[in-house]
């Protein structure tokens, strides 16, 4: 209601600007458009709030009006035409030369920003600003290939996204069967890991009591979840995700559950890309879990590891020490399409796979002295730990082609979470368990002490 009131207020306001200011009507067609840098730089000119709204409201529908070879020139437009005014910042660091000041050192600051930064800022102030920035920033995407310059102008988007999506202004609401059809049917198109396939698949999903569904909502974007976390509460932690999602599962009562298995997390907007907030997500699901069920005494991922058969088949192509004959043998039988069902193979492949992922997340790293894996480094860098690997955790078709099957668990112990992620933060240390780091192979446990694990 609340949310509404001001929406509406904002479209009103709108309304008795364009009358203040005629040249931003509405215009219905594209072929009579007025000149969109134009009306940026009135935009940034004007001080008046209801003109501003109202010439920002019409810059942003001539933009929802425009192809994609239009909103290409006019991002470019941004970059080349809206950036710092470098008069008035050769200006204000001479000032801060003669007079070395905190007001001089803040002229030099506000003239160093972009002038796009702050048409970002006053574009906002339309009805529904913030959903349709989002949306521009997602037409970046579709260019920056070809037109890397655009990365300037992304980073702007970040920087504000950063502060405008600040967890104390995002809303955490359980998504229940009660929920609106219009947010429900969103959770179901925008689920990232375990495809929904249908209405009946999600009341499977959230209907039953041991079962639960939260995400995060921003105050301007009531109806579009930004990022949710599927959580199946369990007896136990789980090795696989089929009897998560099997349709004639039984559902146990939550006094019996003392398990908190989160088992997607699925991010919803593209525009935010980059921008986190996932971390908070599962923080603060832990505490709501913790305050309605006291049973709970566990917290843990059932996570995919996305990248792990694309790395694992670069590996076979070099033939690393720690991969033997016999690993070999049983990947290429698990290729094949076997090595599931026949218990010898599976055997020898389950050894295969813990000694290829012991090595894939405590010994692989990129750049910057992280793991390679950006589900580890998620829930790493939250604090989490690599508490178990399982092999078999998804033998579905997409399982296999993405993971060779591979599963893990990372456990938020509440105790440990601070130290973990400060430890991962400063020094990239990876938190496992003694069961993963005794999964390593020979020839690489000897180098464990050079590389910062820890239990």
């Amino acid at each position: 209601m609340r949310e509404s009131f001001f929406a509406d207020l904002l479209a009103q306001i709108a309304d008795r600007g364009r009358a203040l200011f005629p040249g931003s009507r509405r215009v219905p067609l594209l072929g009579h458009q007025p000149d969109i840098r134009d009306l940026c730089n009135a935009l940034l000119s004007r001080r008046g709030e209801a003109s501003g709204v109202a010439l920002a409201d019409q810059i942003l529908n001539i933009w929802s009006q425009s192809d994609s070879e239009r909103k290409k020139r006019f991002l470019l437009d941004l970059v080349a035409d809206f950036g710092p005014s470098l008069p008035q910042f050769e200006a204000a660091i001479a000032t801060w030369k003669e007079q070395r000041s905190e007001a001089t050192l803040r002229a030099v600051h506000a003239a160093a920003e972009p002038r796009r930064q702050e048409l970002i800022r006053r574009l906002n102030l339309a009805p529904g600003g913030t959903r349709r920035l989002v949306s521009m920033r997602e037409e970046i995407f579709a260019h920056r290939k070809e037109h890397p310059e655009l990365d300037i102008l992304d980073a702007d988007f970040v920087h504000l996204f950063s502060s405008w999506f600040n967890r104390g202004f995002l809303v955490l609401r359980r998504i229940d069967w009660s929920t609106s059809a219009n947010i429900l049917e969103k959770i179901i198109r925008y689920e990232a890991v375990h495809a929904i396939d249908d209405w009946t698949e999600l009341r499977r999903r959230i209907e039953p009591e041991d079962r639960r569904l939260f995400a995060f909502f921003h105050p301007q974007m009531t109806d579009e979840p930004l990022i949710f976390v599927e959580v199946a509460l369990t007896r136990d932690i789980p090795d696989s995700i089929a009897p998560l999602l099997a349709p004639d599962r039984q559902a146990i009562s939550t006094a019996e559950a003392d398990t908190a298995v989160f088992y997607s997390i699925s991010n919803c907007q593209e525009g935010l890309r980059g921008v986190s907030f996932g971390n908070f997500l599962i923080k603060q699901v832990v505490e709501d879990l913790r305050r309605e069920l006291p049973n709970l005494r566990t917290f843990v991922t059932l996570s995919p590891v996305p990248g792990f058969a694309k790395w694992l088949d670069r590996q076979l192509g070099t033939a690393p020490a720690w991969l033997t004959p016999a690993d070999i043998e049983a990947l290429d039988i698990l290729r094949r399409g076997g090595g599931i069902t026949n218990d010898q193979e599976r055997g020898h492949l389950a050894v295969t796979l813990d000694g290829a992922a012991a090595q894939y997340f405590l010994m692989e790293k990129n750049n910057h002295q992280k793991p390679i894996d950006p589900v580890a480094r998620f829930h790493l860098g939250n604090g989490a730990r690599l508490e178990r690997l399982n092999p078999f955790g998804d033998i579905s078709a997409n399982g296999i082609r993405q993971s060779y099957g591979l599963m893990v668990n990372y456990l938020y112990d509440l105790k440990s979470i601070e130290e973990n992620h400060e430890a991962f933060a400063e020094a990239g240390e990876v938190a496992a368990s003694s069961t993963v780091r005794n999964k390593l192979r020979p020839t690489t446990a000897e180098r464990k002490d050079s590389k910062k694990i820890v239990a």
